[in-house]
């Protein structure tokens, strides 16, 4: 009876540990699909759409007592505030900065200053004083490798110019995620140099 017990035990105890293992997750970069009208092939010279990693859950809530720095980036002569922990890829024309599935790019570039005629989805708006123009697009990842899930990724891109320059920062997070309140203070906080 004992040696009967023990045994019932441990297969409990196999089977438990066993049911909750999950195979490590490994994000994609894969070229994403668009759920919306591209942004890209309405400018001319425009960067192409965000690509979010493939995760099983839409992750990435910025928390309210985030502690943000400023990047400077002396090469395009601009700055701007990010959250700090992110991880930044790149540097002069175009920088990148990512956490779990949040994604916020900034690409800089000589061009004419964009209209709501080249920019087209586009609406009006004022961005720390200043003019910009404003689009709201979605895209979605290629399916994980592992798990096969797809993440959307919700896109707030911003058209701003000076002298000659122009910026176009993409806030990315994925559906679901409320990041409203970081990424406003991300884009008021832009400031050309």
């Amino acid at each position: 009876m004992l040696v009967t017990l023990l045994a019932l035990v441990a297969l409990v105890s196999v089977t438990a540990c066993g049911g909750s293992h999950r195979p490590s997750q490994q994000p994609t970069t894969t070229p994403a699909t668009s759920t919306a009208s591209s942004p890209a092939a309405t400018t001319s010279g425009a960067p192409s759409q965000l690509t979010p990693e493939a995760q099983a859950a839409a992750t990435g809530d910025i928390p309210d007592n985030q502690v943000f720095l400023t990047f400077q980036n002396s090469a395009t002569g601009y700055s701007m505030k990010y959250p700090e922990g992110w991880a930044q890829q790149g540097a002069g024309a175009q920088v990148t900065f990512r956490d779990k599935n949040n994604i916020v790019r900034i690409d800089v570039t000589h061009a004419s200053r964009p209209t709501a005629a080249t920019v087209k989805g586009s609406h009006a708006v004022t961005i720390s004083g200043h003019p910009a123009l404003k689009v709201a697009y979605t895209t979605q990842s290629a399916p994980n490798a592992v798990t096969g899930k797809r993440v959307v990724l919700v896109v707030d891109r911003y058209y701003l110019w000076r002298g000659g320059k122009r910026a176009v920062v993409d806030l990315g997070t994925p559906r679901g995620v409320d990041n409203v309140d970081a990424y406003r203070l991300m884009i008021e906080s832009f400031t050309w140099h």
